[in-house]
C-alpha cells in the first residue's frame, strides 16, 4: 500500500526556497573569458573568445589585487582577437584573463585547439559614453571620465559612440550666416551654420589662439572642444587663456593628449563628435572645434600598422582615408527632430601641415571632404600679422549661397588688389616699378596699407558680420 504524500506547510517551502537562494548566490559566477597569448608593441592577442570588432573588454593585470585594464577589440584573425589597451598595462603577465564588459553567465569556453564546436559569442557591448547638459563646463577624457576634479559627471544618459549619419537628402541646407567674431573670416570667408571648415597650419602659427577666439565669440548654443593628440600642457593653457571662463560655461572639453593610448585618442575625437550629435539632435546649434584632425589620422595609423595593415601613402594605411570622411560627415546640419526643430553642427578641424606642405596626404584628403579651408601662413605670423590668414589660399565653399552678390563682388575685388600687390611686391620694394605703368598695381599700392589693416585683429577684439562688411566696403570705396 502506497504511503500518502505528507502535506507541507507554506513556511517549510519558504524556508527551503530561501536556503536554495542562498546556495545559488554563494556560487562564484562563471564568466566567459579568454587568455592573452601574445603582447607585441601596442597590441594584445587573445584566444578563447568570439567578440565583434569594437567590443569592450577587461584584461586582468593582477588576480591577487584585482587590477584590470580596459581594452577594445580592434581586429581578429582566425580564432585570435587583437586588443588595444586604453591605459597602461605594466605588469601584464602571460596568459592574463580577458573578460568582455557586461558579459553574461556562460558555460566554460573550450580550449582553442580542441575539436569541440564553437560556443555562442559572449554578450559584450561596444563602448558607451556619458552625454547630456551635465557635461557643460566640464573637462573629460576620451572615455567620459572627469579630468577637472569637480566630482562625478551628471550624465543624462550613456550612449554608444557609433551614431547614424543623417540622410543627405533630409539634411537642412546651409542658408544662415554664422558670426565667428573674426573680421577676416566674417568678411572674406563667411561661414554658414552647419559648415565644416578646415584650419590648415604648421606648428606655432597661432591656430590655437584663433580657435580660442572663435570659441569665445561664435554665436552658438553649445561648444564642444576636442583636444586630440596635443601636448598635455596645452590643454590647460587652451582652457584658461584661449577658451576662458565665459567660454567654458557653455562648453564641453574632451582632452586626449599625446601621451595616452592611440585608441583613446581615436575615441576622444569620436566622443567629441558624439556629444555634438547629441546636442544637435535636441535642436541646438553646436560649434565643434577639433584640434587636430591630423592627430586623429595618426592615431588610426598607429593602430592599423600595429595589427598588420599595410602602409600606403606616406606610411598611412588605407583605413585612415576611410575613417576621415566617416568622422567628418557626422557633422553638419541635421534632420528635424520630433519637435520640428533642426539643430546644426558647425565644425572647425585643424589640419597640421608638416613643414607647411599643403600637399601632405592628410591635408590633401581633408581639403577634399571639407566645405572650405582657412590657411595660416608662417611668413605672415613671423611678421607679427595676426591672425596670419593667407586669404589668397583660403576659401569658403558655401559663401556664395549665403551672402549677397554685392558682397561677393567686394570680396573678389579685395582679393584682386591684394594679389596684384603680392605678385609685384619685390619690384615695388626695390623701386623697379614706375607708377603709372599699370593702373591696377597703382591702386593696389594705394590700398595695401588698408587691406593689411583689415586682415589684422587683436585677440581680445570682436568684430561681428555687419561691421566686417561695413569696414570692407570702407576699405575698398573710401577716398584715400
Amino acid at each position: 500500500m502506497a504511503t500518502p504524500l505528507l502535506a507541507s506547510s507554506p513556511e517549510r517551502w519558504r524556508a527551503q526556497l530561501l536556503s536554495a537562494q542562498q546556495r545559488v548566490q554563494a556560487i562564484e559566477p562563471n564568466l566567459r573569458s579568454g587568455r592573452v597569448v601574445r603582447a607585441t608593441g601596442l597590441v594584445l592577442e587573445a584566444t578563447g573568445l568570439k567578440l565583434a570588432v569594437g567590443a569592450a573588454c577587461k584584461v586582468e593585470l593582477s588576480a591577487a589585487q584585482n587590477i584590470w585594464a580596459e581594452a577594445e577589440v580592434v581586429g581578429f584573425e582566425g580564432r585570435s582577437l587583437y586588443l588595444m589597451p586604453l591605459s597602461e598595462i605594466s605588469g601584464l603577465p602571460p596568459g592574463a584573463r580577458v573578460v568582455p564588459v557586461e558579459a553574461q553567465l556562460q558555460p566554460p569556453v573550450p580550449l582553442p585547439d580542441s575539436d569541440q564546436p564553437d560556443s555562442l559569442p559572449a554578450q559584450a557591448r561596444s563602448r558607451h559614453v556619458p552625454v547630456g547638459p551635465g557635461l557643460l563646463g566640464r573637462v573629460v577624457d576620451g572615455s567620459g571620465n572627469p579630468l577637472d576634479g569637480l566630482g562625478p559627471i551628471d550624465a543624462q544618459a550613456c550612449v554608444s559612440l557609433s551614431h547614424t549619419t543623417p540622410n543627405p537628402l533630409k539634411r537642412s541646407p546651409i542658408d544662415t550666416v554664422l558670426d565667428v567674431g573674426v573680421r577676416a573670416i566674417n568678411g572674406l570667408l563667411t561661414v554658414g551654420r552647419g559648415q565644416r571648415m578646415g584650419l590648415f597650419a604648421g606648428s606655432g602659427v597661432g591656430k590655437s589662439v584663433l580657435l580660442g577666439m572663435m570659441a569665445r565669440y561664435t554665436q552658438a548654443d553649445i561648444i564642444v572642444v576636442g583636444l586630440i593628440g596635443e601636448r598635455g600642457r596645452e590643454v590647460k593653457e587652451f582652457i584658461e587663456h584661449n577658451l576662458g571662463e565665459e567660454g567654458l560655461r557653455r562648453s564641453v572639453v574632451v582632452a586626449a593628449p599625446a601621451d595616452v593610448s592611440p585608441l583613446l585618442r581615436l575615441q576622444g575625437a569620436v566622443y567629441a563628435t558624439r556629444l555634438a550629435e547629441f546636442f544637435r539632435d535636441e535642436g541646438k546649434n553646436v560649434l565643434l572645434i577639433m584640434d587636430s584632425l591630423t592627430r586623429y589620422a595618426m592615431a588610426q595609423r598607429e593602430i592599423a600598422l600595429a595589427i598588420g595593415e599595410p602602409p600606403a601613402t606616406k606610411g598611412y594605411p588605407p583605413s585612415v582615408f576611410a575613417k576621415l570622411p566617416a568622422l567628418v560627415e557626422r557633422a553638419g546640419n541635421g534632420e528635424p527632430n520630433a519637435q520640428g526643430r533642426c539643430g546644426s553642427i558647425t565644425a572647425f578641424y585643424t589640419v597640421l601641415t608638416e613643414g607647411d606642405d599643403q600637399q601632405d596626404p592628410i591635408a590633401d584628403s581633408a581639403r577634399a571632404i571639407l566645405d572650405g579651408h582657412i590657411v595660416l601662413s608662417r611668413s605672415l605670423a613671423e611678421t607679427g600679422h595676426y591672425p596670419a590668414i593667407d586669404i589668397e589660399a583660403s576659401i569658403s565653399r558655401v559663401m556664395p549661397s549665403i551672402v549677397d552678390p554685392e558682397q561677393i563682388k567686394m570680396v573678389h575685388r579685395f582679393k584682386s588688389l591684394l594679389s596684384s600687390y603680392q605678385r609685384n611686391r619685390d619690384l615695388i620694394a626695390v623701386g623697379a616699378y614706375t607708377r603709372g605703368n599699370d593702373p591696377a598695381i597703382d591702386q593696389a599700392i594705394d590700398r595695401f596699407p588698408w587691406l593689411q589693416a583689415y586682415l589684422c585683429q587683436g585677440m581680445q577684439q570682436r568684430v561681428d558680420v555687419p561691421r566686417a562688411f561695413d569696414e570692407l566696403n570702407a576699405v575698398l570705396n573710401s577716398e584715400q
